[in-house]
């Protein structure tokens, strides 16, 4: 029975690494694709872009985000009692609220796109994007269900193939796309004589990639959920279960399930259309230029959160596999074990959220340069270096999200995140209207929002397990170590501009950042022997580090 359970837990968290690693595939492809595309449409036109991504995001809160999670939650929960015929129909139910309320909401946007765009966001020329984006709602709903599906019978392969595919075709479509529509909005702006068609029809071009890959992916899900459904009715005709589950219990048993999921994502993911509304509207009543905050928006969404984003796609693929783990260890484990696990995982996402930080305050304008091929990359620079120490908290806040739905406390989360989402509106609108802070002013509330966060997480986790995080090998040597590297950076980049130019000199200094903070992590003992010999290609790195005498003493 322990090696049946032990067996189980294992593959439990094969299957969440599985889909960890292609979390993080597709966040690192989704932010390089954005570096070409935002070459291509230039800061006005990614505004629009990502004003027309500010409605689809909340638009999928409503109908997909919760789908994948409380489908594979209701079918592995009667899968586990051997109620196929009933999980089937858990199935079915979700396809049919997957298609009404997926359909009803594109419909909604894509005839209400107008009035979204020009009324309520203050940006007319985005209503192009928004058109394009309606129906992927509807496919994203669809996938979702399917995705959920295989979740929840303990595959999470097809979601993990779906993800990359989806995302590989996503950045080709979406560069082809903007490229052929910029050609043909600027022939449309020289008829009518207004610039921004030209930036408007890239932006709807960049949009065609997000519903290419969900199509692509839905169609790549449904195959392989052709081909798996001969085994699953095998399963359903010997299924030799009582209990049967009519549609109406089965609706409602769907609905509790989805409504705490689209109450948390909403909180979490309504920062971006809030910020995005409050902006538009307060600059276009300070009298700026449609295009002047457009092209300030696109800036803060295509340069500053494409970089941002990069560590922060790496926390969110370790705190995602931390949860399974973390579940089995609250079940069968100690508080001691459970409050070791939380400080890896803390520690982990802290020696890359600090030197990453400390890498955009030293380099912002050559990373922003050597990326961003834009007039001038001024603006883009000091947001970055204004917003470096958001990565810090948004990392940190990510984990004990992660920890909190781990103790099955998902309520927590979600008030804590409600009362830092005031915290950040009221500040931005103050920083917006008394101050005059303009674009800076989103960079700075969101260091407000995550701040709050991670305050308020500490707190919950302080009372719930008792746990408080360890502060020397967590924060303090990765401090002292990005410093370090921050220094030695600066040092090598001036060097090398000299006599190779800025783009080979940022090249040689990142690539020298990186080998200084982990010299300085091992020799100040922010990492042990036994740690990296638990990482990729860990008894190489500890070979590696006993040549250079790094690390002395005897070999484990």
């Amino acid at each position: 029975m322990a090696e049946q359970r032990k067996r189980k837990e294992k593959n439990f968290l094969v299957q969440g690494s599985i889909l960890a690693i292609a979390g993080v595939i597709t966040k690192i492809i989704g932010a390089v694709y954005r570096i070409p595309l935002t070459n291509i449409v230039g800061t006005e036109g990614m505004g629009y872009y990502n004003v027309a991504f500010s409605i689809y995001t909340v638009a999928l809160m409503l109908t997909s985000y919760s789908l994948p999670l409380a489908v594979s939650k209701l079918v592995s929960a009667r899968i586990a009692v051997g109620q196929y015929r009933n999980a089937y129909k858990v199935f079915r139910c979700a396809m049919m609220f997957a298609l009404l309320a997926g359909g009803l909401v594109s419909l909604i946007i894509f005839l209400g796109a107008d009035f979204i765009a020009t009324t309520v966001m203050s940006m007319d020329m985005s209503v192009y994007a928004l058109r394009v984006l309606a129906p992927c709602i509807l496919v994203v709903a669809l996938l979702g269900v399917l995705r959920g599906f295989f979740q929840g019978i303990g595959s999470m392969v097809p979601t993990a193939i779906s993800q990359v595919l989806e995302q590989v075709v996503n950045a080709v479509a979406s560069i082809v796309g903007a490229y052929l529509l910029l050609q043909a909005g600027k022939n449309i702006a020289e008829t009518r004589g207004d610039k921004s068609y030209g930036a408007a029809y890239a932006a709807a071009g960049g949009t065609i990639g997000t519903i290419a890959g969900a199509f692509f992916a839905l169609l790549t899900v449904a195959l392989i959920f052709l081909a798996y459904r001969k085994i699953f009715k095998r399963k359903m005709r010997r299924d030799r279960s009582r209990k049967k589950e009519n549609y109406k219990r089965i609706y409602k048993v769907l609905f509790l399930t989805i409504a705490p999921v689209i109450l948390s994502a909403t909180v979490y993911n309504i920062s971006d259309f809030l910020d995005t509304a409050i902006f538009n509207n307060i600059m276009a009543a300070q009298g700026f230029k449609k295009t002047e905050y457009a092209s300030l928006m696109g800036i803060f969404g295509s340069q500053y959160n494409t970089l941002i984003n990069v560590p922060l796609s790496v926390s969110s693929a370790l705190a995602a596999s931390l949860i399974p783990s973390l579940v089995a260890t609250v079940q069968t484990g100690s508080r001691k074990q459970v409050h070791n696990k939380i400080n890896t995982v803390t520690r982990f996402n802290m020696m890359i959220a600090i030197p990453c930080a400390v890498g955009f305050i030293v380099l912002a304008k050559p990373i922003m340069d050597l990326l961003f091929f834009t007039e001038d990359n001024k603006t883009a620079a000091l947001m970055l270096q204004m917003g470096a120490i958001s990565v810090v908290f948004f990392c940190l806040s990510t984990v004990t999200n992660s920890v909190l739905q781990g103790l099955d406390d998902m309520m927590t989360p979600v008030k804590n995140a409600a009362i830092s989402l005031l915290i950040h509106t009221i500040s931005l609108f103050l920083m917006m209207v008394v101050f005059k802070w303009n674009i800076y002013a989103v960079v700075l509330s969101k260091i407000v929002f995550s701040g709050a966060i991670c305050i308020l997480n500490a707190h919950a986790l302080r009372e719930r397990i008792g746990y408080v995080q360890e502060k020397k090998r967590t924060f303090v040597i990765p401090i002292i170590a990005s410093a370090i590297m921050g220094a030695v950076t600066v040092v090598i980049h001036l060097l090398f501009e000299l006599f190779a130019g800025e783009r080979i000199a940022t090249v040689i200094s990142l690539f020298v950042a990186m080998i200084t903070y982990g010299v300085t992590m091992v020799l100040l003992g922010g990492i042990t022997e036994e740690e990296m010999l638990g990482m990729p290609k860990g008894a190489t790195l500890v070979s590696i580090c006993r040549k250079l005498r790094l690390i002395r003493g005897e070999y484990h």
